[in-house]
This record gives C-alpha cells, sequence and structure tokens, in this order.
C-alpha cells in the first residue's frame, strides 16, 4: 500500500484526487496539505510513502518547498502534479529534489502509473514535457529571459508575477527585505525588464502562472 499526502491549495482538487484513489486498492490517502508550512508539519509526522505536490500555493511552495523536504528528508517521494508544463520549472523543480513531474491535464492511468514508479525509487516526467526538453536540448528553442536567472530570483520573479510585495516576499522566504530588493534588481536586470506590470505581463505569456 502507497500512502500518500496530497499538497494542494485548491480544496476541489484534492477532494477530487481523494475519490479517485477510493477506487484504487493499492494507494491511500492519509494526509492533506494546503500550504507549504502544513506540508512540512505533515513529513515530520512521518508515515507518508509519497507525496503529491503542487508546486504553487500560498506561503512556502514551489523549488523552495522542495529543497526544504529534501533538507528534512532526503529519500522522501516527490511527485510534481502541477498546471505547469513550462520546461523550465519542470528542470528547476527536479533540480531541487522533486523524483517526478506530470500535469494536471494528464489522464488518471498516467497520473496511477506516476506514482507507482516513484513510491518504487524511480523516477517520470510527463512525456510531453520530457519531449519539449530533449528539443530544448537538441538545440531547437532560444533561451528564455527567465532561463538565466538562479532559483531564488525565479522565485521572486514568480511570486512579484503573483503580485506580492518586497515585504510579504521576504516573509514568505524568512529573508531580509534587503535580500528580496537585491534579487528583484538582479533578474530585472537580466530579463531587462523595467517595472512590475513588464514582469506579469511576462509570466502570462511565458505561461508562468496559472
Amino acid at each position: 500500500m502507497i500512502r500518500l499526502l496530497i499538497a494542494d491549495d485548491h480544496a476541489i482538487v484534492r477532494e477530487g484526487l481523494k475519490q479517485f484513489f477510493t477506487l484504487v486498492d493499492d494507494i491511500a490517502v492519509i494526509g492533506e496539505a494546503e500550504n507549504g508550512a502544513q506540508v512540512l508539519n505533515a513529513m515530520r509526522g512521518g508515515g507518508i510513502d509519497l507525496l503529491l505536490l503542487d508546486m504553487t500555493m500560498p506561503g512556502i511552495c514551489g523549488v523552495e518547498l522542495v529543497s526544504r523536504i529534501r533538507m528534512q528528508d532526503a529519500k522522501m517521494p516527490i511527485l510534481v502534479l502541477s498546471m505547469h508544463n513550462e520546461s523550465q520549472i519542470v528542470k528547476r523543480a527536479l533540480k531541487s529534489g522533486a523524483s517526478g513531474y506530470l500535469t494536471k491535464d494528464s489522464d488518471p492511468e498516467r497520473l496511477l502509473a506516476a506514482i507507482r514508479k516513484v513510491a518504487g525509487g524511480g523516477r517520470y516526467i510527463d512525456p510531453v514535457v520530457a519531449e519539449q526538453m530533449a528539443f530544448e536540448i537538441a538545440g531547437e528553442s532560444h533561451e528564455l529571459a527567465h532561463e538565466r536567472l538562479s532559483d531564488r530570483e525565479f522565485e521572486v520573479l514568480m511570486l512579484l508575477s503573483k503580485g506580492q510585495g518586497v515585504n510579504e516576499i521576504a516573509d514568505m522566504l524568512s529573508i531580509s527585505n534587503k535580500t528580496v530588493s537585491t534579487h528583484k534588481a538582479r533578474l530585472m536586470e537580466k530579463m531587462g525588464m523595467r517595472s512590475n506590470a513588464e514582469l506579469v505581463r511576462y509570466a502570462v505569456d511565458n505561461g508562468l502562472l496559472e
């Protein structure tokens, strides 16, 4: 039996997944979380075989959350289930420690296959995303502006794009306002942006926001 923790800030998504897994003999949902803090608390309790994780939740989320989970439990299988299919987000999630990545528009059988593979110690990448990544490696796509950013700069970009202010981001990431401002200045310089409005427009145009 695979004991599953579902982490997603949308109640309808969590309920739908729980209902679906009641039809499966080898998977049991033993907990749920709607933000990063709840995920970390649940992890401390133990008894979890796999974390099914959304990349976009309130508070600590995304790459930062995966990295913190890895510091807390280096071996926990983490399968990301996200609306994002942009290859740069996928690559950052895997680099930070995720075991697999699947998009929410995948069919149920693919989700089950991914859970079973990752829970068994394997890795899984959504085939459509994997194909896109392969084309990029082959040089068939150009580098986008956000691909020049460090992981922290990218995370600040995502939060700024969602309308978070410098003070709010500092609280979320447990860093100083000055550090956030420095990251913001560097990412805007690297991307050639001059305002938050340009960042939001860029994030929307490039599919970085749900």
